[in-house]
């Protein structure tokens, strides 16, 4: 081909490998078209309908639609601005395939009902704002207007999951669950008692803080007592409640009473929530967290053997 030649329908589909329906359908649309017309009347196209032709080809490859094409070959928008808002949408396009696919690894993991996948794909496809909407609003309903110490947006942002933008199927499942979890009314006024019994305890003591939080002294001093095997009932368990209330006393600048164990107790039965632990086990799987400890075992002994010494 050279520059003063023209070329017919034919011609091009050798040239470019596409059929001469679609060089005609692109003609029509106005993407390509002919320079002039034989004296038969048929579609005669300049040298510069080849390398249009193989633009559009890439493009269309691309996924581009016809009227954006038109605009990029003839020149009325430019093609790095076009590649970065296509490349933007493939993300988007890219993000939600995979969520479906992790969707439907953990239906098919779970067995889950028609109603249940449908649940899941609701509360997986959530935006990232609405997301942590929704787990804005189950964290304001438990630490809301309380005190706002640097402790405690260190606790809130520490309960804040942040599922990644390409989850693998487990974190999904551990949104879903950590989301209707979070909307647990029960569930949410637990963690609003427990909050309130941490405030409490601060004001009460003006100097506790989470370093001084009576669950670190119950696991430090029962751990020991579950592995030697020691009866939570028994007096060999004596020593161990008079360390945790030595602790828990000295923070609060209260004797070691009973008003004050039945506090303590209050405070880790409220705390001592399986529901609590479960949120904690899926935050770590959806933030990609080490599993964190599980106080359970070291809670019902302390609760057991502070009940038994406390009268009546």
């Amino acid at each position: 081909m050279d520059g003063d030649t023209l070329y017919s329908i034919g011609d091009l589909a050798r040239r470019t490998g596409l059929t001469v329906k679609a060089i005609r359908f692109y003609s029509d649309c106005g993407i390509v078209p002919p320079t002039d017309r034989s004296p038969a009347g048929y579609r005669l196209y300049g040298i510069d309908a080849v390398a249009r032709l193989a633009l559009v080809r890439t493009l269309r490859d691309l996924g581009l639609d016809l009227p954006t094409i038109r605009k990029v070959v003839d020149r009325e928008i430019s093609l790095p601005e076009v590649a970065a808002a296509h490349a933007e949408a493939l993300a988007v396009q890219i993000r939600m395939l995979r969520l479906r696919r992790a969707v439907l690894t953990a239906v098919a993991k779970r067995g889950s009902t028609p109603e249940e996948m449908d649940l899941m794909h609701k509360l997986a496809k959530l935006s990232e704002d609405e997301r942590r909407r929704l787990v804005g609003d189950f964290l304001d309903t438990a630490f809301g207007g309380l005190d706002a110490n640097a402790e405690f947006v260190g606790i809130m942002r520490s309960m804040t999951p942040e599922l990644p933008d390409s989850p693998e199927p487990e974190q999904v499942e551990a949104w879903v669950e950590l989301a209707e979890l979070s909307q647990d009314p029960d569930f949410r006024a637990g963690m609003r008692r427990m909050a309130e019994h941490y405030v409490a305890d601060r004001a009460h003591g003006r100097t506790a803080g989470l370093r001084r939080d009576p669950a670190t002294a119950v696991r430090d001093q029962v751990g020991p007592a579950l592995v030697a095997g020691i009866d939570p009932v028994s007096p060999q368990a004596d020593p161990v409640i008079a360390a945790v209330m030595a602790q828990y006393a000295h923070v609060l600048r209260s004797p070691d009473d009973v008003d004050l164990r039945r506090r303590l107790l209050t405070r880790l039965e409220t705390a001592n929530d399986p529901r609590r632990e479960r949120y904690l086990q899926l935050l770590a799987v959806i933030n990609g967290w080490s599993a964190p400890e599980c106080l359970t075992p070291v809670f019902d002994w302390f609760i057991q053997a502070l009940r038994a010494r406390i009268p009546g």
